[in-house]
């Protein structure tokens, strides 16, 4: 039986692609609050909101 076939080897290759699979999650959440905490500081909640307002209020009859 060589390595390859083997239930140790199979294990091994196992594993790594698993960790793998969980370490895109990590990396894609960290990249979210990155940007989500550069949003904040150069304030686009208030900008969002600002642009909401303006668009909502005409549409329904009050601006």
């Amino acid at each position: 039986m060589s390595t390859a076939e083997s239930p140790v080897g199979a294990h091994k290759g196992r594993r790594t692609s698993v960790r793998r699979i969980r370490r895109v999650p990590l990396l894609l959440l960290l990249v979210f609050l990155l940007l989500f905490f550069i949003g904040i500081a150069v304030d686009e909640p208030a900008r969002v909101l600002e642009q909401a307002r303006s668009v909502c209020l005409p549409c329904i009859g009050i601006g």
